[in-house]
């Protein structure tokens, strides 16, 4: 499905403190997004990934909030001192209702069940086959829906190793993922180790799909993709090549279940 490209209706309402200073503005479908934006005139590598990881991450079937491309009017910028390109488009997020941050003083409302653990292990799968940097026991980068009881996955900016398109994907260590984190030993409190085997197994099965589904959606990606974001899409088609060549999606799955074993006892 083609992502909607949307244009700002009013003046940007909040600005986000964080790393890359996102602002959260009232779209033309009504609805309200939180965009991430070109900064400079470089070519915009983290957006792109934020794009693709956000494009993969739907096809794995994850909960993450819905994307657009949005134009923000020039005028919607008024009092945000911030460098923005102003014709390049946004990537936004839809705002979602009734979602809680995960951070090291509020995991603990995340029930400890097996479904729950199910989730987060999905989650950190994906991040093991994106090589995504980002998410860790510092740094959940997860919102907990408390109607839906399901896990929200954000944020891919970091994925690729940090954005890096020059270079072929390396693994991530144990300490660089959410399976080291107090999150994942609060969940473990609701499975035995045979349960969380039989996770596993479940898992495996679904990667596969999840492999599938994904490479699916690579012309509509490439297609996608702003132009005005300087991102070649030879770059882009190449990089996400390596996440299908086999040597490295049996690599993930080997390097997953080690970190697994090791964070389990």
């Amino acid at each position: 499905m083609a992502t909607p490209r949307l244009n700002s209706v009013k003046r940007i309402e909040q600005q986000f403190h964080t790393g890359e200073e996102p602002v959260m503005v009232m779209c033309s479908d009504v609805n309200i997004y939180v965009c991430k934006y070109m900064r400079s005139s470089a070519t915009a590598f983290k957006l792109a990934c934020e794009f693709i990881g956000a494009k993969l991450a739907k096809a794995w079937q994850l909960n993450s909030p819905d994307i657009a491309l949005v134009h923000i009017h020039p005028n919607h910028w008024e009092k945000m001192n911030l460098s923005h390109n102003l014709s390049a488009p946004s990537i936004g997020f839809c705002w979602m209702d009734g979602v809680v941050d995960i951070t090291p003083s509020t995991y603990a409302i995340v029930p400890a069940t097996p479904e729950m653990l199910g989730q987060l292990m999905k989650i950190a799968l994906f991040d093991f086959w994106v090589a995504n940097e980002d998410r860790n026991a510092n740094n959940a980068n997860l919102m907990y829906d408390v109607a839906q009881e399901q896990l929200v996955s954000i944020d891919y900016g970091c994925i690729f190793n940090t954005a890096t398109f020059e270079s072929p994907l390396s693994q991530l260590t144990t300490t660089d993922t959410i399976l080291w984190s107090d999150l994942f030993s609060h969940l473990l409190k609701g499975a035995d180790r045979q349960s969380i085997l039989v996770i596993a197994d479940r898992l495996r099965v679904n990667y596969e799909d999840c492999i599938q589904q994904s490479r699916s959606i690579v012309a509509e990606v490439l297609a996608d993709m702003p132009q005005d974001w300087k991102v070649p899409s030879t770059v882009v088609s190449e990089k996400m090549c390596q996440l299908f060549d086999s040597q490295w999606t049996s690599q993930v799955w080997e390097n997953f279940t080690e970190c697994l074993n090791e964070n389990i006892g």
